[in-house]
């Protein structure tokens, strides 16, 4: 995973000034000038787009996550038992923790592996023991907000070893990301960074 972090960070750069470097020296042709489109008013430049710029946010909109919790919840008053029952019938591996009768103030989350430290390894019975019993609570939950670049993020996961990370802004819950939802974003962003870097060399931009 850190090898594909740092690949990731470093190659889009790389190829862009591999790119110019060879425009402007000559070793890519000049294309017919009727096979160059040109835009009226400011042109794009190529910086503004790829995987540097995409945000949390737009991870969360390709998942049809919003204000509105469309992401998946449980209380804290929950039995452990439920919890990772819901986690199962949803193929999830977390849950976000809210207190009994609200929906967006984050309160803690429970994981997978949660369930096998605090539960299985302990012997713990998992229909009698409460979410909040064994949840990460608020104070301790590491968050980004929608604005967190994808990136950014993905070192944080990375950095910090977990594997979900809860969206909060102004204190309210957003959604939820997983490293399978960056590392698909960044994947999906590194095919698009490919054609746009092609369209460049063809006169796209």
């Amino acid at each position: 995973m850190r090898s594909l972090l740092r690949l990731l960070q470093s190659q889009g750069s790389t190829i862009r000034e591999r790119i110019l470097q060879n425009v402007s020296s000559g070793r890519i042709a000049a294309y017919p000038s009727h096979q160059c489109r040109y835009e009226s008013g400011k042109p794009a430049e190529l910086e503004d787009y790829g995987f540097e710029s995409t945000t949390i946010a737009d991870i969360l909109e390709d998942k049809g996550e919003n204000a509105d919790g469309s992401w998946l919840f449980c209380t804290t008053d929950d039995t452990v038992y439920d919890a990772v029952r819901s986690m199962t019938s949803n193929n999830v591996g977390a849950l976000v923790v809210v207190k009994p009768g609200e929906k967006v103030s984050l309160t803690g989350i429970i994981t997978e592996r949660d369930y096998l430290r605090k539960i299985i390894v302990q012997g713990r019975s998992s229909k009698t023991t409460k979410v909040g019993d064994i949840m990460t609570e608020e104070n301790k939950l590491i968050t980004v907000t929608p604005e967190t670049k994808l990136l950014q993020a993905m070192q944080l996961m990375t950095d910090k070893r977990i594997r979900h990370i809860p969206v909060v802004k102004d204190k309210e819950m957003k959604g939820m990301v997983s490293i399978g939802d960056v590392v698909r974003a960044v994947v999906e962003e590194h095919r698009e960074e490919v054609k746009r870097l092609n369209s460049f060399i063809q006169g796209g931009y």
